[in-house]
């Protein structure tokens, strides 16, 4: 089977450079399986995979495949327009017009941005220009040998498990090659193809400002790096606009290039990633330093805290915010009780406990911030969107109001410098207020352990160490009894859709939670402990447990 699509594939590849790559591959057995034996999967979260030649990997035929798939499930659902963006990364641009080709190809109306913009307006601009479906060209924060492929409803939220279904099966019947479609200046100048207005930026900036209504920025310090994506331009105007006097750009940083040459991983949940950043927020002596990933829909941060700048994570982040917004809820007089917070299942219970002071709700959704936004859209229905106070997930996601249905690293970074400047203003840093909050709560670290299988055999040996897991369940991981197990491949006992995700709770109030990545080809292991002063012996006990299982 591989054989005959390699041949194709050399008979039809008209694009040099994957010409080329291909015929380098020919000698190379496990190299060309590892390209060419399986589809690019779709999922949820749309197409991710390494950019180059073949089935399993990002190019302009495998875009344009996916694209056609895409536009023949609207068409059999009476869908007429979709919006499509892009980020940094390498080929988005080229990526975002071979898609925007076959849908106007498709006689689908096609809103294309002028520019590299964050993930979280094309949620937005998909909302605004009432479309049926968005595209956002983009791999987040992966390396640069990465490139992806999100798909979004009309709501402005990923599409979940049916759709999924629903379009990787029209998928499956296209073929890569033998259909052309019209040129990118033809679909222009058809008018099937046009660009998103300017007026559509400011609209998207406007609500943003209206969402956090920032006080008294002008006293902070920041420093802010873009890390070679799309907040570069958006990110430092409106902190500028809201008041901001001292902003240090990371200025290496702040320049769009998908090959990301000062942080490889461009992931603000690793330090790496903001070693340049740190440096340049050390120097202008800066109370906060603010990282946004390639599509800007993340955010990490860094506070100063005494001589040393202090990273906070995904999930103290988060607890500082529902803690500042339910607070700040309450002294304007809203009743908390009515308030709710939408955060993953991997996301600290941490913000249960603050969220229960204030009686306000949490709801737990499965892992990706979809689910998320579909929860906005089902308090929509039921007219009570003004409910929803935060959604966030460990990872760096976080989302206020409801102009958009994805994380957004524009509102979160503002809100984050208005909670800053609130505390400011007390005399407290960011970090004294967590510690505050640790004081009335008690500590809780979270460890999220990751461990890579690539290509065909790795894909094998995730698959069984899952299965070993379900097979064979511990009575213990870590020294610690295991009191509780989830298995969300059970929906009918989660209440959630079915997730190849298992959940250990321990005797000690830990926990730890089993989840192969939808992405990348990762099992992640996030845990957690409690109160607990022994946090790295715990942290190891885990690994040691998971290494004898691996």
């Amino acid at each position: 089977m591989t054989e005959k699509i390699v041949k194709e594939w050399l008979e039809n590849v008209k694009d040099e450079k994957l010409l080329g790559e291909l015929k380098n591959l020919l000698s190379d057995e496990k190299a060309l399986n590892d390209r060419f034996y399986k589809h690019l999967e779709f999922g949820t979260g749309g197409l991710r995979g390494i950019l180059g030649v073949g089935t399993n990997c990002l190019n302009i035929y495998t875009i344009a495949r996916a694209s056609r798939g895409v536009a023949a499930y609207m068409r059999a659902h009476g869908m007429k327009k979709i919006a499509v963006s892009y980020d940094s990364r390498i080929n988005s641009e080229l990526f975002a017009k071979t898609a925007a080709r076959a849908f106007a190809s498709a006689e689908i109306e096609t809103v294309l941005v002028k520019e590299l913009m964050p993930t979280p307006f094309l949620s937005f601009l998909t909302r605004e220009e009432k479309c049926d479906m968005g595209v956002m060209i983009t791999a987040s924060h992966n390396p640069a040998k990465y490139n992806g492929y999100k798909v979004y409803n009309s709501d402005g939220c990923q599409i979940v498990d049916a759709a999924a279904k629903d379009i990787s099966d029209f998928i499956g019947k296209e073929e890569y090659f033998g259909k052309e479609e019209k040129t990118f200046e033809t679909c222009l100048a058809d008018e099937k193809i046009r660009y998103c207005s300017d007026a559509v930026e400011e609209k998207y900036l406007a609500g943003v400002k209206n969402i956090v209504g920032a006080k008294e920025l002008g006293g902070l310090k920041l420093t802010y790096s873009a890390l070679n994506g799309t907040g570069y331009r958006i990110i430092p105007k409106i902190l500028k606009e809201e008041g901001v006097k001292t902003l240090a750009l990371v200025k290496e940083q702040c320049v769009p290039d998908g090959n990301f040459p000062t942080c490889p991983y461009p992931n603000p949940e690793k330090s790496e990633a903001l070693a340049l950043g740190l440096k340049v927020a050390a120097e202008n002596g800066s109370d906060l330093l603010l990282a946004t990933d390639p599509d800007a829909d993340r955010v990490g941060i860094a506070v100063k805290d005494g001589g040393e700048y202090k990273l906070l994570t995904g999930n103290e982040v988060g607890v500082l915010l529902t803690d500042f917004l339910l607070e700040k809820k309450k002294r304007e007089g809203a009743d908390t009780k009515r308030l709710i917070v939408v955060k993953t299942i991997v996301t600290t219970k941490m913000a249960d406990a603050v969220a229960k002071k204030y009686g306000a709700s949490v709801i737990n959704v499965l892992t990706g911030f979809k689910y998320i936004g579909e929860q906005i859209g089902l308090l929509e229905k039921k007219g009570e969107a003004d409910r929803f106070l935060l959604g966030f997930e460990e990872s760096y996601g976080y989302l206020m109001g409801t102009q958009v249905r994805d994380k957004d690293a524009v509102v979160a970074t503002l809100s984050i410098c208005n909670m800053a400047a609130y505390y400011k203003k007390q005399g407290k840093t960011l970090v004294e207020r967590l510690n505050e909050l640790y004081a009335e709560y008690g500590k809780y670290t979270h460890k999220l352990m990751t461990y890579e299988f690539a290509g065909a055999e790795g894909s094998v040996k995730i698959r069984n160490f899952m299965q070993n897991l379900r097979d064979n369940k511990p009575q213990e991981i870590g020294g610690e009894k295991v009191v509780k197990v989830t298995d969300y491949l059970e929906c009918e006992k989660t209440g959630l859709p079915k997730s190849n995700v298992l959940s250990f709770e321990l005797a000690d109030n830990s926990g730890v939670v089993f989840r192969p990545s939808g992405t990348e080809p990762l099992v992640k292991i996030y845990a957690t402990v409690c109160g607990g002063e022994d946090a790295a012996e715990k942290f190891a006990a885990v690994e040691n447990f998971v290494k004898g299982r691996l």
